[in-house]
């Protein structure tokens, strides 16, 4: 594979993240407004609706479970970074590249392969909310449980081949090459 090819590949997989992310960083002010709203609902004027208190958990695990790949892509994750810091541009690379193939690629594979079943049976009962008056698609909510490894998965493989480029391309002028 040549390199326009690969950096083609990596700046794509990257704008699906970045893209994901800033949308999906818009439910925090809908978060936000509805919150109020429910505030301003219940202690002012006594009303409350379930619908409305479910579609603020909605928005939160939404936020968190479909940012994870933004939040990787901008290297905003908690790390422990005792010895990685002091690790030169290819040290940093290599950890990078055994941390995405020993830990997070197993572990998003995982988690789709388990939850898969738990998902499409929600899909399958079109489950909606227990509570009454609540929002009836549930089985939405329980998607990003599938989406959040997927797109884990591909910003996953963006890091690992940009840190392959650094491991291979890179010299010790601290330059590409």
């Amino acid at each position: 594979m040549k390199l326009p090819i690969l950096n083609r590949l990596i700046s794509f997989l990257d704008s699906l993240s970045e893209n994901t992310g800033r949308t999906i960083a818009w439910l925090t002010v809908f978060m936000v407004v509805t919150q109020f709203s429910v505030v301003i609902l219940r202690y002012l004027f006594n009303i409350g609706w379930i619908a409305m208190q479910e579609s603020i958990l909605f928005m939160h695990a939404m936020v968190f479970m479909l940012g994870a790949a933004y939040t990787l892509k901008h290297d905003a994750h908690v790390r422990v970074d005792i010895f990685y810091q002091k690790l030169s541009t290819r040290g940093k690379a290599w950890v990078d590249v055994l941390g995405t193939t020993l830990l997070l690629l197993p572990v998003c594979i995982f988690i789709i392969s388990y939850s898969w079943e738990y998902v499409a049976s929600s899909w399958s009962l079109n489950e909606g909310s227990r509570e009454a008056g609540g929002l009836a698609g549930l089985f939405i909510l329980k998607t990003s449980i599938v989406l959040l490894p997927a797109l884990l998965i591909l910003q996953g493989v963006s890091l690992l081949l940009t840190n392959l480029l650094t491991i291979f391309t890179y010299n010790d002028n601290n330059r590409h090459v």
